[in-house]
């Protein structure tokens, strides 16, 4: 039955879980709740924050197809539990729907999957979907998804619309003709109403949510503890502070969602028109829309409310919210199988491969363009939350958690403080039973313990750094939405570019053009805008194969093709709508050159005669555009000169790609050495081609020709060279950040080998280094896949003779003195389709690659993500910057993405730069460390705090006492509150250091420090009360003045029992208040360092006249007491002798606090580790050194243990120590790495020499 209870939904895809079954059991309920009487209500929280207690305490295990509730858990790292309330959904009910016609709507394909076998048996059909005789269909909602249950896989899966499984030929065939009215209330019922719904919660919801948080319910543990013992002020105190974090909390999260609404409310409900299956068009709300719908898209354009094909016409579309880039993309009308003449078999349809034929959710169409009187139509493929726009909401609204060891090691330390609460909390019973205390007061004083050693301030605390970071952030104008990754971003050791508008400008420059002329090239030229080449089919290529349109009169489009078209001088001209209404195959769009750059026609004696004269204008007419594809890497159209009988075809693209698509025969043979110049030098290179189309093919033939047709068999013209300029910051950021031993890695969609240039010139590859190209290829015909590895200097020479001194290659560290360090430093650069084989065949590889691995080039965006992934599977912590176009995935997977584009597609970054240079990345780097060591002394200050008040409360539990209620008032507040709000307002330091802050709490200085000031205070607390104790006048004194002598001698006859009922007013408890109040201060100026992470604590001005205002004071009612405020804090009167002696303890106290804090630890054991990492550094060549301090924690921790070798932790850096060793890597130029074709489940693989 096992196999029956467990399944996996959602396999192999981001969110996949494991779904099990459950039925509601009274008599569990009935215990539960007789549980939750007798805990007072904690077991009801309790089952709250745990969801899978709270199924498993009240249901019992069922089959998944027959439960009435379902437990889930996603198979990442995190294994979070949800659970969800089985739903039915009865299609009886519904007027349009009876059981005959249901089977026939389900088996044309629309309740869990829009099948496409028109023969399938409808019965089955019926039966996959619903019970057939309740006519009811089982489902739950997780993470606004619904998933209906499937008789046929005998799971639950989601509602899929025409985005899976479905063919481009029955897009055509089977769903153009629109649905009938019938069909479309069937299928609203199952999809439901097409709207993205942010739902912005009450306040009162918020509230419930936020209060029943663990951390605030501790809180009011604490309260409630604090008035029984009638310690209302400090109670009142946190009580105000939860007030105003609540307050907070509830005011971000909210106006978050509100954000969120006012994003997606935009396209939410509009008006639409759809056509029916009888042709008639009818006007519905868009959140009426079904898959399968044809909506009408309107001459003026609109925002699309759904995902759609298009199937007639052209559209102008504005993706920027989707894609980040605000140039127009012209969307053409899918290609249709049926009537093309090669045919593309039975291609399916995908929304990613034929995103030139879809308009997306939320992108705001433009203008659209027809033919002969003709709707520009599209088929609804998604709705709601399904289509894309949803999806990228869904990620918003419910995010991956952040994984940082900083938060588990927070955790991990809290729970040491529990363990130490809990001896405190036995020692105390333990003390007063012994001491026969009331059993009332045993309880409270018990308690009272934990609640004094888990401080309740610490997560206000600890927030506070973070808030005063995000703040700094924006002053340099970076936006934070997730503030958590602040911290994270202190450790980034790896940052990921993209290249064209982030490490580069973002236009190219036209530097010239290099035609080919009878197989041979020309001489380049620069100036293209003359009377020479203006009737060539070089210029005619480069005025048609754009996507250029005319939005109000501006000319707009993809930069790249602005700037070639500039460069000719042309002039573009689009058919009105009238034009198009009156000629049946006017053509859409004309380009023409100047009349300047005309050779001038021959002047005519009669005026008549000038109508013969037509055919001299020069103009050509853009019948077809395939346009530009990042997956086929060219875009093409189809033209005709005004007057030919013959139309034209011509492509532009990657010159690798369209040389491919040429006859032999028209491609120089300098043709790859030529390009490699040009690349190498860092040019941007675009090659074009063309060919003369058959007489029989018409105008009406080739709107429906496949591309394939008209993209082969062409005749190669020449290229077009762009030049693509650094942008002036690059330089200097990226040598700032490899000073700071951050790694810097280039994914580009561009050409390899101007990566590799660009790569040189911006100092990511330093010029002695050297670049092998990793050229991985499928396997094929039987054989196994293989990598080929060229050193780039030599790819193109003959394998005879290579390049490189192959003696030279191997890195290896000859001499350990750093004087004479002789180190060849290497880099691999790999294409998007290299990448991809090597990942899928060669898994072991891949680590290694990704230690060294610098330049990725051609890569698609979903490439982008995968390589952030690689790159933290080998434990880096990787950053990425990127423009926000097709970064999105890559920017949400890393752990600090920054998107240097301000539009809506940013949302998906945690953060966005107000400014495009990638001068933000080392700011917020420098601000993520500072944050990350404000935390971390946040929660050391803490956590002495909490330790030196335990200390304290326990010293005086031994005689029976405790400190004042307004000793603790005065403690927790004035001096913590003040304390932890002010020292983090510490600034980061100025320059980027080379050393990184350690990962987490657990880390050997870390723990040193905490674990040494913890001993001082313990001591010098101890010493104070046990030294008291020692004093001649103890426990009588007459040192203060007479009325005060006579008080002090009438209270002091034992000091067991005081005038105060409890116990109070002692020497032991005034000599502990004092010392341990300036222990705090001295704990926390020893906590609150300054380089190399944050400016100096004296900058930090309120920080420091707190702690003087505070020592000041504190000194003044210890040295001459004022009467009120020893009344008022219950202090006693003692000898100006001992105050002078409490004196030097403070000051010998803060000298050797100070001393361990900052000498000892700091210059001592910092730099000698740090210096001693230095080596490593360089032993280890491209990667950044290892994190002195988790590495020297780990150290004495095998020192202690007495085992010297010990493994780093981070998987690059033990891949570094393997590598270092390994003869085979890297590998030689010239040879070819094979995958093993037996063993193919590891992915490993053989190196074989080819000679």
């Amino acid at each position: 039955m096992d196999r029956e209870e467990r399944k996996t939904i959602n396999q192999g895809q981001e969110d996949e879980m494991e779904i099990y079954g459950y039925n509601l059991s009274r008599w569990k309920l009935a215990i539960v709740s007789l549980g939750v009487i007798c805990t007072g209500g904690f077991l009801l929280l309790l089952l709250y924050w745990m969801p899978e207690w709270r199924v498993k305490a009240t249901c019992i295990r069922a089959a998944i197809r027959d439960c009435e509730v379902v437990l889930l858990r996603t198979t990442d790292e995190f294994k979070m539990w949800f659970c969800a309330k089985i739903r039915f959904l009865s299609l009886e009910s519904h007027p349009f729907v009876n059981p005959k016609s249901i089977a026939n709507k389900i088996s044309n394909g629309h309740a869990v999957h829009l099948t496409e076998n028109p023969a399938e048996d409808t019965s089955h059909e019926m039966n996959k979907y619903s019970q057939t005789q309740s006519q009811q269909i089982r489902y739950f909602t997780h993470h606004s998804v619904k998933y209906f249950w499937n008789d046929t896989i005998h799971n639950f899966d989601f509602l899929k619309g025409l985005d899976e499984g479905v063919s481009c030929t029955s897009i055509y065939e089977k769903h153009s003709a629109g649905l009938t009215k019938g069909m479309h209330a069937y299928r609203k019922l199952l999809y439901g109403i097409n709207e993205i719904a942010v739902k912005v919660p009450s306040v009162f919801k918020l509230l419930i949510k936020e209060v029943l948080n663990p951390f605030y319910i501790f809180q009011l543990f604490s309260v409630i503890l604090w008035s029984t013992d009638e310690y209302y002020y400090y109670a009142l105190a946190i009580v105000i502070m939860s007030i105003v974090s609540i307050i907070s909390s509830l005011y971000s999260i909210r106006k978050q969602y509100v954000m969120l609404h006012d994003m997606v409310a935009t396209h939410s409900t509009v008006r639409v028109s759809v056509c029916r299956v009888n042709e008639e068009i009818e006007e519905i709300f868009s959140t009426d829309l079904v898959p399968g719908d044809v909506m009408v898209i309107p001459l003026n354009g609109t925002v699309m409310p759904c995902d759609a094909v298009l199937i007639n016409g052209t559209c102008i579309v504005n993706e920027s919210m989707l894609t980040g880039e605000s140039v127009p993309v012209t969307k053409t009308n899918l290609p249709n199988p049926s009537v093309d003449i090669k045919g593309m078999g039975e291609e399916l349809y995908s929304p990613e491969t034929h995103k030139r034929h879809t308009l997306f959710c939320g992108t705001t169409v433009i203008q659209t363009r027809f033919y002969t009187g003709e709707l520009v139509k599209a088929i609804v493929v998604r709705t709601g939350f399904s289509t894309s726009k949803g999806q990228l909401v869904r990620s918003i609204l419910y995010p991956k958690p952040t994984d940082f060891k900083l938060y588990r090691d927070a955790y991990l330390f809290l729970l040491c403080l529990v363990a130490v609460a809990g001896i405190g909390f036995i020692y105390t019973i333990v003390n007063s039973i012994l001491n026969e205390v009331e059993v009332g007061e045993i309880i409270i004083e018990s308690l009272d313990i934990i609640t004094i050693t888990v401080p309740p301030a610490l997560p206000a605390a600890m927030t506070a750094g973070i808030v005063y970071a995000q703040r700094r952030l924006k002053k340099v104008g970076i936006f934070c939405i997730s503030p958590q990754r602040i911290n994270i971003c202190g450790q980034l050791n790896l940052v990921c570019f993209d290249k064209t508008g982030t490490l580069t400008e973002d236009g190219l420059d036209l530097w010239g053009i290099q035609r080919v002329e009878n197989t041979r090239f020309l001489l380049p030229e620069e100036n293209v805008c003359n009377e020479l080449l203006v009737k060539s089919q070089f210029v005619a290529c480069m005025a048609t194969c754009h996507s250029l349109t005319k939005i109000e009169g501006v000319l707009s489009g993809d930069p790249l093709d602005l700037k070639m078209f500039e460069a000719i001088g042309w002039i573009l001209e689009e058919a009105t709508e009238e034009e198009t209404a009156l000629h049946n195959r006017i053509m859409p769009t004309v380009v023409r050159p100047p009349k300047q750059l005309l050779p001038e026609s021959t002047p005519v004696g009669n005026q008549e005669m000038e109508l013969f004269e037509l055919p001299a204008v020069y103009e050509i007419g853009i019948v077809r555009q395939f346009p530009f594809s990042s997956a086929l890497q060219r875009m093409s159209v189809v033209a005709r000169v005004l007057g030919d009988k013959k139309m034209d075809a011509y492509m532009k693209g990657a010159p690798e790609v369209i040389a491919s698509l040429c006859k032999p025969e028209t491609v120089p043979v300098e043709f790859e050495k030529v390009l490699e110049d040009y690349t190498k030098q860092g040019f941007r290179v675009i090659a074009l081609a063309h060919r003369k189309l058959e007489s029989k093919l018409t105008w009406h033939k080739v709107q429906n020709i496949s591309r394939d047709a008209i993209e082969n068999n062409m005749d190669f013209m020449g290229l077009i060279i762009m030049q693509n300029k650094l942008k002036q910051e690059t330089p200097a950021v990226l040598e700032d950040l490899h000073k700071a031993n951050i790694r810097t890695v280039m994914v580009t969609g561009d050409n390899m080998l101007t990566a590799v240039s660009v790569a040189r010139d911006c100092g990511m590859i330093l010029p002695q280094d050297k670049i092998i190209i990793a050229e991985a290829l499928p396997p094929k015909d039987g054989k196994v896949a293989k990598i080929n590895w060229h050193y780039a200097d030599s790819l193109t020479q003959s394998g005879n003779s290579p390049a490189v001194d192959t003696e030279a290659i191997p890195i290896k560290l000859v001499h350990d003195s750093l004087e004479d360090l002789q180190i060849t430093r290497y880099h691999f650069a790999m294409n998007g389709k290299s990448f991809s084989v090597i990942l899928e065949h060669f898994q072991d590889l891949v680590p290694k690659l990704m230690l060294h691995g610098t330049v990725f080039a051609r890569m698609a965006p979903d490439q982008k993500t995968q390589l952030i992934e690689a790159l933290q599977n080998v434990d880096y912590f990787v950053g990425m910057c990127g423009d926000g176009a097709n970064d999105c995935g890559a920017l949400k997977r890393a752990h600090g993405g920054i998107s240097l584009s301000e539009l809506e597609a940013s949302v998906a970054s945690p953060f966005t730069s107000k400014t495009p240079s990638i001068s933000c990345v080392p700011n917020l780097i420098r601000e993520g460390r500072a944050a990350l060591m404000t935390s971390f002394c946040v929660f050391k200050f803490m956590a002495l705090y909490s330790i030196i008040q335990y200390f304290s409360v326990t010293l005086l539990y031994s005689i029976l006492s405790n400190l004042g209620d307004f000793q603790f008032l005065f403690i927790d507040l004035a001096i913590i509150l003040v304390v932890v709000f002010t020292m983090s307002l510490s600034p980061a330091w100025k320059e980027l250091v080379a050393q990184r802050p350690p990962s987490g709490l657990i880390s050997g200085a870390l723990l040193f420090s905490v674990l040494s000031q913890i001993i001082i205070c313990i001591g010098f607390q101890s010493l104070g009360f046990f030294w008291v104790k020692q004093q001649p006048w103890y426990p009588y004194s007459d040192a203060c003045n007479a009325a005060r002598s006579l008080f002090q001698n009438s209270s002091h006859v034992d000091n067991e029992t005081e005038l105060d009922a409890r116990n109070i007013q002692n020497y032991e408890n005034t000599t502990v208040f004092f010392i341990s109040s300036f222990q705090y201060l001295i704990v926390a100026v020893a906590f609150s360092k300054g380089k190399p992470f944050r400016q100096p604590c004296y900058k930090n001005y309120f920080f420091v006249i707190s702690v003087i205002i505070l020592f000041v004071f504190i000194l003044l009612i210890m040295l001459h007491p004022v009467a009120s405020v020893d009344q008022v804090l219950q202090i006693v009167c003692v000898p100006y002798e001992w105050r002078i002696s409490m004196l030097i303890i403070v000051l010998i106290n803060a000298f050797v606090s100070l001393l361990v804090e900052s000498f000892f630890l700091d210059t001592v054991l910092w730099k000698v580790v740090f210096n001693r990492d230095k080596q490593g550094e360089y032993r280890f060549t491209t990667q950044p050194p290892q994190e002195s301090v988790d590495r020297w924690g780990k150290c004495c921790l095998s020192w202690a243990l007495g085992c010297r070798k010990k493994t780093p932790k981070a998987k690059y850096m033990y891949l570094a120590q393997e590598l270092l060793v390994d003869p085979e890597w890297p590998p030689k130029p010239q040879t070819t790495t094979e995958a093993k074709a037996l063993v193919k489940e590891n992915g490993s693989c053989q190196v074989i020499t080819i000679t």
